[in-house]
């Protein structure tokens, strides 16, 4: 994940990180909070990702627009959003993203925050 991280009072925050999780009948890419990078197209041709976790809000990450071209990047179909609406900056209109998905032939779940969905 590549991001600046700093606390209000300008103090590091620590580096950002994406990880893999590799189970037994699922693979998973977890983007963290990141913008699009060229790294996830090798990822893409290292792993067998069945769905990704990919930020949504743009502004302090990648927007929606960019996270159909993540998923495409590491070579999945189906996405789970993640950084959005949480507050103003990043706040996205749930129809367009699910409209770009559709466009990309990508699978999108857009979750409310406290929701859960079985993977």
């Amino acid at each position: 994940a590549i991001h600046t991280s700093t606390f209000a009072d300008g103090s590091n925050g620590g580096q950002p990180g994406g990880f893999f999780i590799e189970g037994e009948n699922k693979n998973i890419y977890i983007a963290g909070d990141t913008a699009l990078t060229m790294d996830m197209k090798l990822i893409g041709e290292e792993f067998n990702i069945d769905f990704a976790i990919l930020p949504l809000g743009s502004n302090f990450t990648m927007g929606y627009k960019d996270a159909m071209k993540a998923a495409k990047f590491v070579g999945t179909k189906k996405v789970i959003g993640m950084h959005f609406d949480t507050f103003p900056y990043i706040k996205i209109s749930h129809e367009a993203a699910l409209e770009e998905a559709s466009k990309n032939g990508i699978d999108l779940q857009i979750l409310e925050i406290g929701a859960s969905v079985q993977l």
